[in-house]
């Protein structure tokens, strides 16, 4: 049996690791990490950090396991959640131009696959990439709707995902894969102004914080500093 999986699979239960396993499928198919092997990592670091704090610092007692948790939690926000998000983020911003060319290709003619390849071909990022990768299975002789719902499922955003199934589903049920594709975009469309929108709205709030802990202060010493010095002197 294989180390990294024996390891894991005696300190962590299947449910946690299905979770993990899950968070790597969906950092696409350029990640490197590997299930058993972050874990591992996961593991192995926590008990050193809490024996880095326990017998090196004073109050090791409480120091040792706030290392430990910490790391624990920490390796997992930093090597997945945060990483997924950006990557979520990436996605959406190049889901509207991915879809509309993929769209303009559809409207002369091509197949859905043809369609695919012009637009992979005429962007680049990490939604292209994942349709690159679709392509390929599909030349080792995966069908493309497997190959879709393949990658729908390492796919971060549940709006894209939901495009990937409904075009696909419209591909399989003979529906227009087209009207369906502009249904979509209308509402990549919509929520992205909603997330600027969103954006925008809390720039009075950063504005206000960044005034309370800097131009306040340096606007009180402008005009006490004058009367401070007159005492002072």
């Amino acid at each position: 049996m294989n180390e990294e999986y024996y390891l894991s699979s005696r300190f962590y239960r299947k449910k946690t690791v299905k979770e993990v396993s899950k968070k790597i499928e969906l950092l696409g198919v350029s990640s490197n990490l590997k299930t058993y092997r972050f874990l591992n990592i996961q593991l192995f670091g926590s008990v050193l950090f809490f024996i880095i704090g326990f017998f090196f610092f004073r109050f090791g007692f409480l120091i040792g396991p706030l290392f430990c948790f910490l790391y624990y939690y920490g390796i997992q926000y930093f090597l997945l959640d945060r990483r997924i998000k950006i990557r979520q983020k990436a996605m959406e911003e190049e889901a509207i131009q991915f879809f509309e060319i993929l769209t303009l290709s559809l409207e002369t003619g091509r197949n859905l696959q043809e369609a695919i390849l012009v637009t992979i071909d005429s962007m680049d990022g990490i939604l292209v990439n994942e349709f690159r990768e679709v392509l390929k299975e599909v030349q080792f002789g995966k069908s493309m709707t497997e190959a879709l719902r393949d990658m729908a499922e390492a796919i971060p955003s549940d709006t894209i995902t939901n495009i990937i199934v409904t075009f696909t589903d419209a591909n399989i049920y003979g529906s227009s894969i087209i009207d369906s594709l502009y249904t979509q975009l209308d509402y990549l469309r919509e929520k992205r102004k909603a997330m600027v929108k969103a954006e925008i709205s809390k720039v009075p709030i950063k504005i206000s914080i960044i005034s309370v802990f800097f131009f306040i202060p340096l606007l009180l010493l402008i005009i006490l500093g004058p009367v401070l010095l007159s005492y002072l002197s």
